[in-house]
């Protein structure tokens, strides 16, 4: 029998095994963050081991298959306002002892003597998902018949299909977070997306358009036919619908947002602005407003990470703390940012839970995780009639946003002209151009109809991408530029 008079590491109670550390002497790990810790103010290691699967059928063959498998490790030390970062694909000691004296000199920078606001992140055992294993669920013949029946169903639907395109993604992480002192937290992360494209031609002109969904759940529940012939048929919908569209018009209109996915808007135009890095270097255009009236009355706007199941939940951040539901905007008063521990340290308030990474290989950010604007009592039919010239956008594509005065630019997919209190013709190539916060002013009436996107959404971040979730009731903003090409 072998006595040690190391102290023993605290049990995690965050819900799910962690990264496959079998191999590592996880005592000695802790031995030297602990040497990169002293005198620093903050810092971890982030372990991770990841396996991911691709599958993309297209024009009725199977166009590509992947299958990869990642680990590593990054380790941070924080020093007032100087992160070191290190990192490495192999996990041994003499990699972490490299990298905690690299980190480590962080700790010869002009540093700032802040107090934590926590030492370390609460605990939980609640659990936002399932841990399920979405790459091993199905065989790999299963999946290719999956999508042979998707492009089967797609193409036997329309006379006009002349192109599909499908793809399967499934990704499980494991993740263990080792703090000073000892703590240790881990999360596995399950992810699954289906995503279908159709193109449809007809006199000469041809239209394409997609649809998708998923989460944090089995792939069994986005490969039922219900759930696939469903983001088939609105796939081929909206191409249906831009085969008859006519060319945009330019000017300002009053605009009708549909619900679900064009919360990507206030997403972009908005939730960046809310993170807690930009608001610290006073860089966001919502900078040092705290407490000021940012937007409409009625509009509140909320990032929660603790919704079950969602693409953007988790059950805790990437350096340990538990996801929140976090008030942003109540009742259009500014009342909350997101929050890292570096940013929440600096700003004197509490983590939220929104310190994410890409990977190991990443430091921690601010990071939206399902961001969203709750519902009214205004119903989309109102909002319609109540429009005498304006434009009904129901889909959009990507946008570009400058952080610092919230000016966007967004391109619809599927976007109607409202004239006289009637929704009448499609139109493309229609873009609306504005800035969050004078949009967020501009709100006149709130939906009734509040609806998530179907777990689609990506965002990216210092060249960081990571999986969020997206949601809004139908909305009506006055006096928007539309940008169109008629």
């Amino acid at each position: 029998m072998t006595v040690s008079a190391e102290p023993a590491l605290s049990a995690s109670t965050s819900a799910g095994k962690g990264a496959d550390l079998s191999n590592l002497d996880i005592h000695a790990a802790k031995g030297l963050l602990d040497q990169a810790l002293t005198g620093a103010d903050d810092g971890e290691i982030f372990f991770e081991t990841r396996e991911s699967e691709s599958l993309v059928f297209d024009d009725g063959r199977l166009k590509s298959s992947s299958y990869n498998a990642d680990q590593g490790f990054g380790l941070r030390v924080v020093s007032g306002q100087t992160v070191g970062f290190a990192n490495s694909a192999e996990l041994s000691l003499e990699a972490l002892k490299r990298a905690a004296e690299a980190a480590s000199l962080a700790k010869s920078g002009k540093a700032v003597n802040i107090a934590l606001v926590s030492e370390n992140p609460h605990r939980t055992n609640q659990s936002r998902y399932k841990a399920v294993d979405p790459l091993s669920e199905m065989s790999f013949a299963d999946k290719i018949e999956l999508l042979k029946a998707i492009d089967a169903y797609a193409r036997d639907k329309n006379p006009n299909v002349v192109q599909v395109s499908a793809s399967l993604a499934a990704e499980k992480r494991g993740i263990t977070i080792l703090r000073a002192q000892g703590e240790i937290y881990h999360d596995y992360r399950p992810l699954i997306r289906i995503s279908v494209g159709v193109s449809v031609e007809a006199n000469g002109k041809r239209e394409s358009a997609s649809s998708g969904g998923g989460g944090r759940y089995s792939l069994f529940e986005i490969t039922s036919p219900e759930h696939w012939q469903a983001q088939i048929d609105e796939a081929l919908r909206q191409a249906l619908v831009n085969l008859d569209a006519t060319p945009a018009p330019t000017g300002e209109m009053d605009i009708v947002l549909g619900n679900g996915w064009p919360g990507v808007l206030l997403h972009e135009a908005v939730g960046h602005g809310l993170e807690g890095d930009f608001n610290r270097k006073g860089t966001s255009a919502f900078s040092g407003k705290m407490g000021q009236q940012v937007a409409a009355k009625g509009v509140t706007v909320v990032d929660d990470g603790t919704i079950a199941d969602a693409r953007g939940s988790l059950n805790i951040d990437d350096e340990g703390t538990p996801t929140s539901r976090t008030t942003l905007i109540e009742d259009g008063i500014l009342v909350g940012y997101m929050h890292d521990r570096l940013s929440a340290r600096q700003m004197s308030v509490d983590a939220t839970g929104n310190g994410r990474r890409q990977s190991y290989a990443h430091q921690p950010l601010p990071r939206m995780t399902n961001t969203f604007m709750t519902a009214g009592k205004d119903s989309r039919a109102d909002m319609i009639a109540s429009t005498q010239n304006g434009l009904y956008a129901v889909n959009f594509s990507g946008g570009q946003v400058d952080i610092t005065n919230g000016k966007f630019v967004f391109q619809c997919t599927e976007a109607y002209l409202i004239e006289d209190g009637k929704v009448t013709r499609p139109v493309k190539g229609a873009s609306l151009i504005g800035d969050g916060p004078a949009a967020m002013r501009q709100i006149e009436m709130i939906g009734n109809d509040f609806a998530f996107d179907p777990g689609v959404g990506t965002c990216g971040k210092a060249g960081q991408s990571v999986p969020v979730g997206i949601g809004q009731p139908s909305l009506k903003i006055r006096g928007l530029t539309v940008g169109g090409t008629g």
